[in-house]
């Protein structure tokens, strides 16, 4: 064994100065997500006047879909050429991203624009869970991953009001876009001077893991993470209809606060809460998945979310959707870091970031199911209508996770660093 390799420990404490520059760079890549919250589907309907709800929200089906698939193969890569060099390879991807939106001279400019975006976010935010996770071992992955999500969020929600807040004053375009200028910038130079692979540290792992797992191939991996595995499956499907909601809430809610006369920096505040209350809470119920076990917040955190979407769809008021978007962050802070930790917990180290991509590939799949249906719906049937289904959708998900998965109780120790 290397002098390094003898160095290497688990736990946060031993990890903390690694650990909180991934908190950072991870507040960068929500960051660069947060620049289109409030103002890319107003710059479709009001600069290029697109007028079909469906094709306001292509952007976000684009951004789906290709994120889904760099998740699915992030795990794998990390696994071939190491994590590092994934995470940097995600920035490289992100850099062009706010120059394409500042200039682009047509809606497919933008659409384009967030098929890179999603690559960004597939290849650094999955690098950043995954090396979290593989610094602090299996005994605080709710608080690592509650970490992770928080800064990624937060940076989410206040980039939302700040975009918000700067296109009342400035216009849709370029000044709220310089935001992601910055975040492309500095998380691309954080991740290539400063960040270590986290590799050795999956291998001290593996040496005191009680279970030794066969060699499983990728497809194995896939179906076993889709279907064949119940906890696998249910948190799977969880995360697909948990991010189907959050494209549609995306794409659908600054037309429709639009459309009922809110102006663009009251639609950047509500934009703003969601993510924020998300990404704020998720210190707290990372940490209560370790304590509590996850599927109660699952479950709970569905149904919460599914009272918020309804309490939008059914309310014409400032007050009630201020109350909603505080809801959906609730429920939304209950499902996510649970939800990675399950895949966790579920997973063998020797395969786990594979396991977690299948897990991701599925969830931010969601994000172009949900904008492409609600899209049509609202198309068929109104705004009203599209977020009604989506609450629907998102209760029967809870449902599904309250029968299907079974409590995997505190995870084994393994030895960890001071």
């Amino acid at each position: 064994m290397s002098a390094a390799a003898s160095a290497v420990a688990l736990g946060l404490k031993a990890n903390w100065k690694q650990f909180s520059l991934l908190v950072l760079i991870n507040a960068f890549v929500g960051g660069m997500v947060g620049i289109e919250r409030t103002v890319v589907p107003l710059i479709g309907a009001e600069e290029f006047g697109v007028a079909s709800t469906t094709l306001v929200v292509s952007f976000i089906v684009s951004f789906g879909v290709v994120k889904a698939c760099a998740n699915l193969v992030s795990g794998q890569l990390a696994d071939i050429w190491g994590r590092k060099r994934v995470l940097i390879l995600g920035w490289l991807f992100g850099l062009p991203v706010p120059f394409i939106i500042i200039w682009a001279p047509s809606w497919g400019w933008i659409v384009a624009a967030n098929a890179l975006l999603g690559i960004n976010q597939g290849l650094a935010w999955s690098m950043t869970v995954i090396m979290k996770v593989d610094l602090v071992g299996p005994k605080s992955r709710g608080l690592a991953v509650g970490l992770n999500e928080f800064a990624g969020y937060l940076a989410v929600g206040v980039t939302a009001f700040l975009t918000g807040y700067l296109a009342s004053r400035y216009g849709l375009r370029p000044v709220p876009i310089y935001l992601g200028v910055g975040y492309a910038v500095l998380g691309a130079a954080l991740s290539i001077l400063l960040v270590r692979d986290t590799r050795e540290h999956v291998r001290l792992e593996l040496a005191n893991h009680p279970k030794t797992a066969s060699p499983l191939g990728f497809r194995e991996i896939f179906m076993l993470t889709s279907l064949s595995d119940r906890n696998l499956f249910a948190a799977s499907q969880a995360g697909l209809v948990n991010n189907l909601n959050d494209g549609m809430s995306w794409g659908l809610f600054p037309l429709f606060f639009a459309a009922n006369g809110l102006g663009v920096e009251r639609i950047g505040i509500l934009k703003a809460v969601y993510p924020a209350v998300w990404g704020i809470l998720q210190v707290a119920t990372g940490p209560l998945s370790d304590r509590w076990g996850r599927k109660g917040l699952i479950v709970a955190g569905m149904w919460v979310q599914a009272a918020g979407l309804l309490t939008t769809a059914i309310t014409r008021d400032f007050g009630w959707w201020l109350l909603a978007s505080l809801l959906l962050g609730l429920g939304t802070a209950m499902v996510y870091p649970s939800l990675i930790a399950a895949v966790s917990d579920a997973s063998h180290p020797s395969w786990r970031a594979r396991s977690l991509s299948v897990y991701r590939f599925w969830r931010d799949l969601g994000y172009a199911i949900g904008a492409l249906s609600a899209g049509l719906i609202a198309d068929f049937f109104g705004f009203s209508a599209a977020i009604t289904a989506i609450a629907a959708l998102t209760f029967l998900s809870g449902v599904i996770v309250a029968v299907a998965m079974r409590e995997t109780g505190p995870p084994v120790p393994v030895r960890h660093g001071s």
